[in-house]
């Protein structure tokens, strides 16, 4: 079964903008990664992946008349069927706020994801907004938008060590849990020679394993982890500690729209509208919305 919404460009009102700003730092001993900067929200960071200085031309009046938009229906809390049976999410709802900005018709729906490309690249959809990564394949049939979301690697602790600041000085004999065979233990083998890699075949058994005190820390990705620390399995136990790991080489280059090859007056709007949706709060109040612990 096929879902989908279709929406108009509604009034557009601007939401406060996020007030303060924060610069978050990697480990010393890290690849320099430039990090986004951040405004504070309350106690959640919101990432901010735009140059205030750059100024996109938007395509003139009526070039971009509508946009169909695909994404999936199965992987919440960015694309998602909910109670009522309404397509929603991060992702949808980043979608509608584009539309409104550009005051265009748009369409979203729900497709297998294993279409999702195929579908872009040869023009069945204007454009994918569900995750697709950005690498030298893709890059053969799809062309991307600004990253709009990145997902960071993350350390996190129990509460009475949440003041720690990891570094491989801070860390330097102590025992970190992580994944086996994933881009998060290479990277504590490779930036972090000093501790103690404990690793544990699942996610699940690498949290637990902290929430019981066994390890005096684990890293992973700190979307995934930010779930678990307001789930019932976490139980409070436990806080992040320091700052998101970004390096693109082990962590991809992050999230965002996918068109077909070609496509710049598409991909000017769609860059235009996303940092203008930034700028007036409206991504703020998304990420809130589908993210309330921050993971940046």
């Amino acid at each position: 079964m096929v879902v989908g919404v279709s929406f108009a460009s509604r009034d557009r009102a601007s939401a406060e903008d996020a007030a303060g700003a924060a610069t978050t730092t990697a480990a010393p001993a890290a690849p320099a990664t430039p990090l986004p900067a951040s405004a504070t929200t309350g106690s959640v960071v919101i990432p901010d992946f735009w140059d205030p200085r750059r100024r996109i031309e938007r395509p003139a009046p009526g070039v971009v008349t509508a946009i169909r938009f695909i994404t999936t229906d199965d992987f919440p809390p960015f694309n998602f069927v909910d109670a009522e049976g309404h397509l929603t999410g991060f992702n949808v709802d980043l979608a509608r706020a584009i539309c409104d900005e550009l005051a265009v018709q748009c369409t979203i729906q729900a497709r297998d994801w294993n279409e999702l490309a195929q579908r872009v690249a040869s023009k069945q959809a204007d454009a994918a907004i569900a995750g697709i990564a950005i690498t030298a394949d893709t890059r053969k049939s799809l062309d991307f938008s600004d990253v709009y979301l990145k997902t960071p690697a993350r350390f996190v602790v129990r509460n009475a060590d949440a003041g720690l600041a990891p570094s491989p000085v801070s860390l330097k004999g102590k025992t970190v849990g992580v994944v086996q065979a994933t881009a998060h233990a290479a990277y504590l083998a490779a930036m972090f020679p000093g501790l103690t890699e404990k690793t544990y075949p699942t996610a699940d058994a690498q949290r637990e394993a902290l929430a019981k005190g066994e390890v005096d820390a684990i890293f992973g990705d700190g979307l995934q982890l930010s779930f678990w620390l307001q789930s019932q399995a976490a139980n409070g136990c436990c806080a992040f500690a320091g700052g998101p790991y970004l390096e693109t080489r082990y962590f991809g280059d992050g999230y965002a729209i996918a068109i077909a090859k070609g496509n710049d007056d598409l991909k000017a709007a769609l860059n235009a509208a996303l940092q203008s949706v930034y700028e007036k709060g409206t991504y703020a109040e998304l990420y809130l919305r589908y993210f309330p612990v921050g993971f940046f």
